[in-house]
């Protein structure tokens, strides 16, 4: 097929679009800065940075992954052609070589079938090897021709090994994909993925297609992705940059609201109830307590004259800033600027009617005189959001008060700091994991916290109420890709559905939208996993893959040979272990002379290593070309409920996309063999 002339046609447009890359790039940087002023020289540096980074290449990816030929029409006779890329590339004269694949033209390769051909009557796939086009497959729609998965070169780049992070999956999008990926931005969306459905690699390409479909409110106001953990995000860190797009954060929600280093562990009990969505309502009551009724008037001096606002107007003035804050409108720091405002400018109304013409600064003046700041000390003071949980945890009278009607008399206890709680600074405090996402509703409610358009969280079945409610202070006017698998989770805390995940998420209106076909992990895999459904998630559909996986699955006793096995193939490997045994598994694996890692280290020290010894709490949204999955029942066993434990276990057995490997000496799970 080397000298077929379409291969060397397409071979040829492949050299001229790497060449007008290059081209491009070396435009990029001789971007001249003219010295106009210092501002203007900051914001062309970034546009020349921002315009490097998009357009560098990576060299393992190439330029182009498909091809579409459109009927013609009267403008194109002969109809029109469009590459299809990760990047748009366009020559000296400003004709496009390659199309973004984020572009509406772009779409029909991704959509068109013979029952709708979007205008499309040849779709090509092209196969690479090191760079280089190798091979290519074509679609004839108009003739009733399509391949859909049964194409090689697509099963291929889905089954391709991997070693290392997460690659994003522009050129396998499938249809019902794609679907979720363009959906607009005032679209919230709630996606119940499967195993191996590739439910994140639509929540980054979403994010990546709504950057390049809105780059004006999203560039400035920016994209936010929150991760399960440190793993993860490491796992996805390569995919948005390989897509041309660098400027989108990337966060756990322990990293999102640590404020200060969490320095304690709560008992489960504890976190579950700080997890709580009931805690909300006590932490906006403890601020709002902090409000006092004003009983006297305020009389700011203003050189030698006094000027008198009655108690009656001040009590006004506060009322007024207590419901704006009650509405969302202000933060308690806000409201009591506006209160502080309100006084100044009530004195101005007095010296304008007494015939003064009192400037913009005698009132900044007087908003900042001794008499108003005394005043607000007194009636709304300044708040630290640690002095606040503090006083919650060890003042009883302020406990009860706060949760009176929300909280039991059990509950209250188990929020008192124990042992017996002794007095300290606020700075000096330590704090819990499940305590920093409590001071983050603090700070949302006395400062406020920084906010984005857009919000992905994967893995979202895990978060408590209280952390959903951090993700949503993070979002209050955009939009979230929520995505997660019901039948994934294992936190005590979590929310416990889609339905009250969502609205603790504040878009309780958000579609829910199943992903069932899986594309990464074997259909034989997937069979036995599926056994442990109705026992973990009776509600939740199984979900079938599109890759039988002959030879995917099977059983031994011997971990070594397990691994020395996978090593003979290429790709990655986990040895998924509870986590009480990580290090001795290292061991047995060092001793035996295999080069491994456990995955603490590898994120810890940013090495690659084939083999990973994988924690079974570090498991969830990783994925592995081979997984040796140690001792089941084990597995289980270290969760401190069974349902909670078959739950990991469903997490675990489904990290392999090519093959997977059961070794035990136990027996396995009744609820996997049944």
């Amino acid at each position: 097929m080397s000298d077929d002339p379409l291969l060397v046609a397409e071979r040829r447009h492949l050299d001229e679009s790497l060449a007008c890359l290059e081209q491009m790039r070396e435009a990029a940087q001789r971007i001249a800065d003219y010295g106009v002023d210092a501002l203007a020289s900051e914001g062309l540096g970034r546009l020349r940075a921002d315009r490097l980074r998009q357009l560098s290449a990576d060299g393992s990816a190439p330029p182009f992954f498909g091809r579409t030929d459109r009927d013609p029409d009267d403008q194109h006779p002969a109809g029109e052609v469009f590459h299809i890329g990760r990047r748009h590339i366009r020559d000296s004269s400003g004709d496009p070589m390659v199309i973004d694949w984020r572009a509406p033209i772009a779409r029909p390769f991704y959509r068109a079938s013979t029952a709708d051909r979007q205008g499309v009557r040849l779709r090509r796939r092209f196969g690479f090897a090191d760079g280089r086009l190798t091979s290519f497959e074509d679609e004839h729609l108009d003739a009733g021709e399509e391949l859909g998965l049964a194409s090689h070169l697509l099963r291929d780049e889905i089954e391709r090994p991997r070693v290392g992070p997460m690659r994003d999956i522009v050129a396998t999008i499938q249809p019902d994909q794609d679907e979720l990926v363009r959906a607009d931005l005032d679209t919230s969306l709630c996606i119940q993925g499967a195993p191996g459905t590739g439910k994140t690699a639509v929540g980054l390409h979403r994010a990546a297609y709504l950057l390049y479909s809105y780059p004006e409110r999203l560039r400035r106001s920016g994209v936010l992705v929150v991760g399960p953990n440190s793993a993860f995000l490491r796992y996805i860190a390569a995919v948005l940059p390989a897509l041309g797009e660098n400027g989108i954060q990337q966060s756990t929600v322990d990293q999102l609201v640590s404020s200060v280093p969490p320095a304690r562990t709560d008992p489960e009990p504890v976190a579950i109830l700080k997890g709580d969505a009931r805690m909300a309502e006590l932490l906006r009551r403890a601020v709002f307590s902090h409000v006092v009724k004003p009983t006297e008037d305020v009389v700011p001096i203003v050189g030698t004259r006094r000027y008198r606002i009655p108690v009656e107007r001040v009590r006004r003035y506060v009322d007024d800033a207590r419901r704006s804050m009650a509405a969302g409108e202000l933060r308690w720091d806000s409201a009591r600027e506006r209160l502080r405002q309100l006084l100044a400018q009530d004195v101005r109304r007095q010296r304008e009617d007494a015939g003064g013409a009192p400037s913009d600064a005698d009132t900044a003046k007087v908003a900042r005189s001794a008499q108003v700041r005394e005043f607000l000390d007194a009636i709304w003071p300044v708040l630290d959001p640690r002095a606040v949980l503090l006083r919650l945890f060890s003042d009883e009278e302020f406990a009860h008060r706060c949760a009176a009607g929300r909280l039991d008399e059990e509950e209250l206890q188990l929020l008192r700091r124990t042992p017996p709680f002794r007095p300290v600074p606020p700075s000096k405090a330590a704090f819990s994991v499940a305590d920093l996402v409590l001071l983050d509703e603090l700070v949302g409610l006395i400062t406020g916290v920084e906010g984005f358009v857009h919000v992905v969280v994967d893995e979202a079945q895990d978060l408590s109420p209280m952390q959903c409610r951090a993700v949503a202070r993070r979002c209050p006017l955009g939009s979230l890709t929520v995505l997660g698998d019901q039948a994934q989770t294992t936190a005590a805390w979590a929310a416990g559905s889609w339905q009250l995940a969502l609205t603790h998420l504040g878009h309780p209106g958000a579609e829910i939208r199943p992903l069932t076909i899986g594309y990464r992990v074997p259909g034989e895999v997937l069979e036995v996993a599926n056994r442990l459904l109705p026992h973990i998630a009776s509600d939740v559909p199984p979900a079938s893959s599109v890759r039988a996986g002959r030879d995917a699955l099977s059983y031994g006793t011997d971990l070594v040979e397990a691994v020395r096995r996978f090593l003979l193939v290429e790709g990655s490997i986990a040895v998924i272990v509870a986590d009480a045994r990580v290090d001795a598994v290292l061991g047995e694996l060092t001793a035996a002379g295999v080069a491994a890692a456990s995955l603490a280290d590898e994120v810890a020290e940013d090495r690659d290593y084939r083999v990973t010894v994988v924690p079974a709490t570090a498991a969830k949204g990783l994925e592995f070309d081979s997984v040796v999955l140690l001792e089941p029942a084990e597995i289980v066993d270290s969760e401190p409920a069974r349902l909670a434990g078959l739950r990991r276990l469903y997490v675990c057995w489904t990290r392999a996309v090519s093959r997977l490997a059961v070794v035990h000496t136990q027996p396995l799970p009744a609820e996997l063999t049944g």
